[in-house]
């Protein structure tokens, strides 16, 4: 129970590798806001039921009214926070294909929830992390930027930025108290992976066999990383990005 009495949010955390980092979180002993699109309450009160309390906060990170809303609601509740998880992503809907097919509207898109909503979700909660004298930010990343993965360019270059935002922040929070670090996933079985056939057919096998460890990745191989950052453990640590691929790539 390394995290008893800690308050995290976990943005897209309806599903997938959110709702496992939720879990994971909750089994810390943390309380947990899920925020999410949609689906929050319900993977709310199934972690309420068997864990800890937890709250579902309907949300799109892109939005900036609904992200300062989510974060007043996690005060409202639980009295401030301590960790977030920025999760929230779009990726597992995209489809790979040339970036000069890439229209303008589905670059803004990817921007806007990836980029500016880790932004929008950090710069909402750090004025309660201030008060607290401390907090953790842990920004879920990817390996592709680190590999240059091609046919994505748009999400590539999201999570660039992400790698960029991770270091700057991590500089500028430091003299708060607050940490700033990533985990970057390699190609995950997540719900909404599973549902594109295009990148379950292109993606998956290539994925698992260019790993040291020739298997599938799955949510949980993430879970421990996040915890790491979000607990007692990573006390002199900021501005890293932990990949965790298997294997994939060596930094």
């Amino acid at each position: 129970m390394k995290l008893q009495g800690k308050v995290a949010i976990v943005t897209g955390a309806a599903m997938g590798i959110g709702r496992a980092i939720a879990e994971g979180l909750a089994k810390e002993g943390a309380q947990v806001v899920i925020a999410d699109i949609e689906g929050a309450e319900t993977a709310a009160a199934k972690i309420a039921a068997e864990r800890t309390k937890a709250i579902g906060v309907s949300v799109d990170v892109s939005n900036e009214d609904e992200v300062a809303a989510m974060a007043a609601r996690a005060t409202e509740v639980f009295g401030g926070v301590d960790i977030l998880v920025n999760n929230a992503g779009l990726y597992s809907s995209l489809i790979p294909g040339p970036f000069d097919k890439i229209s303008v509207a589905e670059w803004r898109k990817v921007m806007d929830v990836n980029v500016l909503g880790t932004f929008l979700s950090c710069r909402a909660v750090v004025g309660s992390m201030r008060a607290r004298g401390a907090g953790r930010i842990i920004n879920i990343n990817s390996g592709t930027p680190f590999k240059g993965v091609p046919y994505f360019l748009h999400y590539v270059s999201s999570k660039g930025a992400i790698t960029a935002l991770t270091r700057a922040l991590a500089r500028e929070l430091g003299g708060d108290g607050i940490l700033v670090n990533g985990v970057a996933p390699g190609f995950t079985m997540s719900d909404g992976v599973r549902r594109n056939p295009v990148q379950m057919e292109k993606l998956r096998d290539i994925s698992a066999k260019a790993r040291s460890l020739v298997r599938d990745q799955y949510p949980s191989d993430i879970v421990g990383a996040v915890l790491f950052f979000a607990g007692p453990d990573s006390t002199f640590i900021t501005g890293q990005t932990l990949i965790v691929d298997g294997g994939a790539y060596f930094s």
